[in-house]
């Protein structure tokens, strides 16, 4: 049965069924994996029957089909038959199909074809329940059995952020295929991060700049690297509104290489429509080191050269949110206002990137009077406005005379500010549980949280209050997006937060 479980799961892990059959062997030969195969195919058959089909003859096309017709025809229906299926895949010659309610949803809404199908929310509950059940034999270690599952990917970093799935299942307005829709644009990179200590790295000052120094022509020792796929200023936006709840897809430029597929990959697994993404197959795909020193990074950075020619998405966004972008995007940025004007109905987030910011105001007017929201630190608003450091009010009003309803501005260690044109609010930081560890992502995870609010249906004062929370949450770890928040995380922590954590109204 290890190796019908190697099929569902699609791995090619060459340890897979060698450490499934050490798993089995730890529980006494307890058949865990036997009678899990034996559920989950009697689970698909029932599905299968009710869809009025029969399991025996069915191909992969007809089964997807009929799923795909079910949410369509009758959401509620699909929710009651699928509801409690999280875990259950079909075994099909041509690989294995989602009974997931989640992977349904996706698969109808985004008009998938057969080849390109969801599963990730499946394969993520079937990892987890074969681990769990595993570990919680009694005959078992459980740090036995999750060093055997982490060798072969059973058990990954990233699963720890999804709550039980079934909660969201039971909670249509957090599924439902009428949720906005946000696109996420701009450059992805995979980043290393190089970790260094007292003894390889020291701070010198020269006036107002700081230099981050290591021994010249020596072999300095490192603590650590990790190695974070798919990230940058849209990916960690994307993989964040996901996180929460909410539809995300990504369009960004990648290479043919090895990094630019796995990238790829990674954003499925993190629930992110990949279908906008661009592949130039003779590019590499970006690749950034970033040196960690305390709780700061100095970033080595090496964007590739891609052409950046706007494509029409097939699925077409409620949300456009637009982000960082290489130095040669102009065309890219003349496409996306053409579609924006051609579809009036998309609303627009924007948050300056460097070469936006070089490109100037005037450069960018069109955009800028396109969107609904614009996010951007103190210094770039006055950089943006030319008006003086002051008055952040003052700062705001002169980003919404360029064209944006709401104005985020964020003022770092004096948190936050957002406004409407009528009223300026402000928020302190959520108090850090313990001093940051990293702070990379830090301002991705606030604009993320806050535009996936608004877009929502929430009101500036609720994304207001929500947006720090993921923010303290992310320097907690290393990288843009490891400590990414769930709503239901962000909600607890707005219920224990001090009494001085709310949002007020000020003139400053």
């Amino acid at each position: 049965m290890a190796r019908a479980l190697k099929d569902l799961l699609a791995s090619d892990h060459p340890l897979f069924l060698m450490n499934v059959a050490r798993l089995e062997r730890a529980a006494g030969n307890a058949g865990i994996d036997v009678r899990l195969i034996g559920e989950i195919t009697d689970s698909a058959n029932h599905i299968m029957r009710e869809l009025g089909l029969d399991p025996t003859d069915s191909t992969g096309v007809e089964i997807y089909k009929a799923l795909n017709a079910l949410v369509r025809r009758d959401e509620a229906r699909a929710r009651q038959l699928l509801g409690a299926q999280s875990y259950i895949l079909g075994s099909i010659g041509t690989g294995p199909i989602s009974f997931n309610i989640l992977d349904v949803i996706e698969n109808d809404h985004h008009d998938l074809p057969y080849e390109k199908r969801v599963t990730s929310n499946a394969k993520r509950r079937l990892r987890t329940e074969l681990v769990r059940r595993y570990a919680e034999h009694e005959r078992t270690h459980e740090d036995m059995v999750h060093n055997l599952a982490r060798e072969i990917g059973l058990l990954l970093d990233e699963d720890d952020h999804y709550h039980h799935i079934d909660e969201a299942i039971n909670n249509k307005e957090e599924t439902s295929v009428q949720q906005p829709y946000i696109l996420a644009i701009g450059d992805i990179f995979t980043d290393a991060f190089i970790t260094l200590g007292d003894d390889a790295a020291k701070i010198i000052k020269e006036g107002d700049a700081e230099w981050l120094a290591v021994p010249f022509g020596r072999k300095p020792p490192y603590e650590r690297v990790d190695i974070v796929k798919s990230v940058g200023p849209s990916p960690n936006v994307a993989v964040s509104i996901a996180r929460l709840g909410y539809r995300a897809g990504l369009m960004a430029w990648v290479g043919g290489d090895d990094t630019g597929r796995e990238g790829i990959e990674y954003l499925k697994s993190e629930n992110v429509a990949t279908e906008p993404m661009i592949i130039e197959e003779d590019k590499a795909t970006s690749y950034w080191y970033v040196l960690v020193y305390k709780a700061d990074r100095t970033m080595l950075v090496k964007s590739e050269k891609y052409r950046y020619e706007w494509r029409d998405p097939e699925t077409k966004p409620d949300w456009v949110y637009l982000a960082y972008l290489g130095e040669d995007s102009w065309p890219l940025h003349e496409g996306l206002l053409d579609y924006l004007n051609r579809n009036p109905d998309i609303k627009l987030a924007l948050q300056p990137g460097t070469f936006q910011f070089k490109w100037g105001a005037e450069k960018l007017a069109g955009l800028y009077g396109r969107s609904d929201i614009v996010l951007m630190n103190r210094e770039e608003a006055m950089d943006v406005t030319g008006l003086p450091y002051d008055s952040v009010k003052n700062l705001a009003n002169g980003l919404h005379n360029i064209g944006p309803k709401i104005v985020v501005i964020t003022d770092g260690p004096n948190g936050s500010y957002a406004s409407d044109g009528a009223r300026l609010l402000t928020i302190p930081n959520y108090p850090d549980p313990q001093p940051p560890f990293e702070r990379t992502g830090a301002g991705d995870a606030f604009s993320s949280t806050f535009v996936a609010a608004i877009a929502a249906g929430e009101t500036i004062e609720t994304a207001l209050a929500w947006s720090p929370i993921n923010s303290m949450n992310v320097v907690q770890h290393t990288g843009a997006q490891k400590g990414l928040l769930g709503k239901d995380d962000i909600l607890r922590y707005l219920a224990e937060a001090p009494d001085w954590y709310k949002v007020t109204e000020t003139n400053d």
